[in-house]
């Protein structure tokens, strides 16, 4: 049970990041640069590590879960260029919108957040040490999990209502996730794919989706204000995670 109750505060940390993005909508390009900050440092500093510390802990391999990476990257890619948007043609790309690639990517980031609510759970099926641990560094980054589903959301021209539904599901989704918990034991070597697939994920929509769209209308001028952010946002992810740590 104390697993649930520490997932209720990863529900308010994601309001708080998807009403931030809400409210500032305006500066969406410094929102999405930050983000896709967040999204490498997530990857870089708590998904890879994650992956070869369970491989080298529960002697599995790790090859896998690069397999699982490299394919999560190139089935969104095809998904998006192939499946989404095949009658859109390539000259006219850049000035087309898809809202529900939009609501795709927040659905995917609604099970991360669900993935990261079994992740507290198991964490305490571990010891209450470790599952307090876990549960702190979910809080802290949820913010920017609320921020991130928003922020894809509206970049893809979703209307306010429907971002504000899809930042609800993400918010609900850890509390679910540590509920689930209760029922189940997930295998390690089934937990390494997963996040190896969500870290290819993860790295398409921050490098081919979200940084290009937080620069496609800024002048000269403010590119380095943005890769600022852009350092500031995986900058964060490793205080976190190694503060958790």
């Amino acid at each position: 049970m104390t697993a649930i109750l520490l997932s209720l505060a990863t529900f308010f940390s994601t309001l708080s990041g998807g009403l931030f993005a809400l409210k500032f909508r305006d500066r969406l390009h410094l929102i999405l640069s930050f983000t896709a900050g967040v999204l490498l440092g997530v990857v870089s500093f708590d998904l890879l590590p994650e992956i070869f510390r369970l491989a080298q802990t529960h002697d599995v391999d790790a090859s896998g879960a690069m397999i699982a990476l490299v394919f999560g990257f190139l089935l969104f890619h095809s998904l998006e260029r192939f499946v989404l948007i095949h009658h859109v043609h390539e000259p006219d790309y850049a000035a087309h919108h898809h809202p529900h690639m939009g609501v795709y990517s927040a659905l995917a980031l609604a099970g991360h957040s669900f993935m990261d609510g079994v992740g507290i759970g198991l964490g305490f099926q571990v010891s209450s040490a470790v599952g307090i641990t876990v549960a702190i560094a979910v809080i802290a980054h949820d913010f920017c999990d609320g921020l991130n589903t928003v922020s894809l959301m509206l970049v893809h021209r979703n209307t306010t209502l429907r971002a504000a539904a899809m930042l609800l599901l993400d918010a609900l989704a850890p509390v679910l996730g540590a509920a689930s918990t209760l029922l189940f034991h997930l295998p390690p070597g089934v937990l390494t794919l997963y996040l190896g697939f969500f870290a290819g994920f993860l790295l398409y929509i921050g490098a081919s989706d979200i940084l290009p769209e937080a620069h496609s209308e800024i002048r000269s001028s403010t590119a380095l204000s943005l890769m600022g952010l852009t350092f500031l946002g995986a900058a964060f992810i490793y205080v976190v995670v190694h503060l958790a740590g």
